[in-house]
């Protein structure tokens, strides 16, 4: 392969919190390039996410156009806006193909930690030590959209583009 050409998105088992970030970002990036429709980020809180740098931000500004959607997961976002200033201003332009939404009466261990698209899947089995699986298993990946499914279904609304006050 040359340097232009970007590795494939990996497939199989991660360990450690470094493996994680570089699946968060190799993802976004090939998303970015291979016009992802559709992507789900799930999480308690996305406080180990690389949501701040500016590579990443830069892959989801590639990726943001009319006609995709973006779900973002979690049980609370003051984290997000605590530690990745750079992705809330990315949210607040980018608001209206953003669904954010927040676990309704779930304690962290409940909410997955994971990336979901039609193209390629990540999930932390243990979020403490980062490890988990990624790839491309069609039954795996609808086991999880299925899962994410359901905590949507059972959350709220949350994480607002813009705070309205008076």
């Amino acid at each position: 392969m040359n340097a232009e050409t970007p590795e494939p998105l990996p497939s199989g088992r991660f360990s450690g919190r470094i493996d994680f970030a570089q699946g968060v970002r190799d993802a976004l990036a090939c998303a970015a390039r291979e016009g992802w429709p559709e992507i789900v980020l799930s999480d308690a809180t996305f406080e180990d996410w690389p949501l701040r740098e500016r590579s990443v931000v830069e892959s989801l500004q590639a990726w943001s156009r009319a006609g995709r959607h973006m779900t973002l997961l979690a049980t609370r976002f003051d984290e997000v806006v605590r530690q990745q200033p750079r992705f809330v201003a990315w949210r607040q332009t980018w608001g209206h193909i953003i669904d954010c939404r927040v676990c309704r009466d779930a304690a962290d261990a409940d909410c997955p930690s994971a990336i979901w698209s039609r193209s390629w899947f990540m999930q932390r089995l243990d979020p403490l030590r980062s490890v988990g699986v990624w790839g491309f298993d069609p039954e795996r990946s609808v086991l999880l959209r299925q899962l994410l499914d359901e905590k949507i279904r059972d959350s709220t609304p949350g994480f607002p583009a813009t705070t309205l006050g008076l």
